[in-house]
């Protein structure tokens, strides 16, 4: 089913030229900032609508670097076509949240353990009940691990994965009563589409705003200087077996 179906509709990739392992990132010149960054001899690999993924190597393990959009139904479309056109085998995506605790602060990493979400994607799925989206607990114990080496501030547990950027009431307050630390925007189309597939999924946020208190980092800080989640996925990239 792989092969044969490549290059996708929103992925110009030769089967082949995307590595087992994609870092994703909302913002495609995130990915161009990881690639230049982290990887050894990048090789652009799509420019389809502007969404950038580059294919090197990291410390001598070859790694992808892909923007996948904003929003679920977006991601959903990358990494449905990662994991089963591609035989990608996992995906992590480093991206921006907004806190949901006063412990939470501007800069720190959250470590989406699982997700709560408003969003109907899972039912394609016709499940007899209502799923869960979790993190491979594999990915989470290894970007745990990372953080607490390099001394990097962190949280791991539930986040809220919303449709709608801007809300016409207040109800989404009632997330942060049941404890979830952050609103993001991508995770539940990603970790239903690697349970469905069988593959590994992490989500991955740095804070760049706070929904209680109302502070805020810019667009360029978001784009350029979001670097500590980076650096955690790419050791958790070279931590896989």
């Amino acid at each position: 089913m792989a092969k044969e179906n490549t290059p996708t509709p929103h992925i110009g990739a030769q089967y082949g030229e995307i590595a087992k392992t994609v870092i994703m990132a909302g913002d495609p010149l995130r990915a161009k900032l990881m690639a230049e960054l982290y990887l050894e001899n990048p090789v652009l690999f799509n420019n389809v609508r502007g969404m950038l993924g580059y294919t090197g190597t990291y410390k001598g393990q070859r790694v992808s670097v892909m923007g996948h959009g904003m929003g679920i139904a977006s991601i959903g479309i990358y990494t449905y076509e990662l994991f089963n056109f591609y035989d990608v085998e996992t995906i992590i995506r480093v991206g921006s949240c907004g806190a949901r605790q006063m412990y939470v602060g501007l800069g720190d990493i959250v470590i989406a353990q699982a997700c709560c979400t408003d969003s109907n994607y899972a039912l394609q799925f016709h499940l007899p009940g209502q799923f869960s989206p979790i993190a491979d607990f594999q990915l989470c114990r290894l970007a745990v691990e990372s953080a607490e080496k390099r001394g990097y501030k962190y949280h791991v547990g539930n986040v809220f994965s919303t449709d709608a950027f801007y809300c016409e009431d207040d109800r989404k307050t009632n997330w942060t009563k049941m404890g979830v630390l952050a609103d993001e925007m991508e995770a539940p189309a990603l970790y239903m589409n690697a349970a469905r597939a069988g593959k590994k999924a992490l989500c991955i946020c740095t804070v760049s705003d706070h929904i209680i208190t109302g502070e805020a980092t810019t667009a360029e800080e978001r784009q350029t200087t979001f670097t500590k989640m980076m650096d955690v996925a790419f050791d958790v990239v070279t931590q896989l077996k």
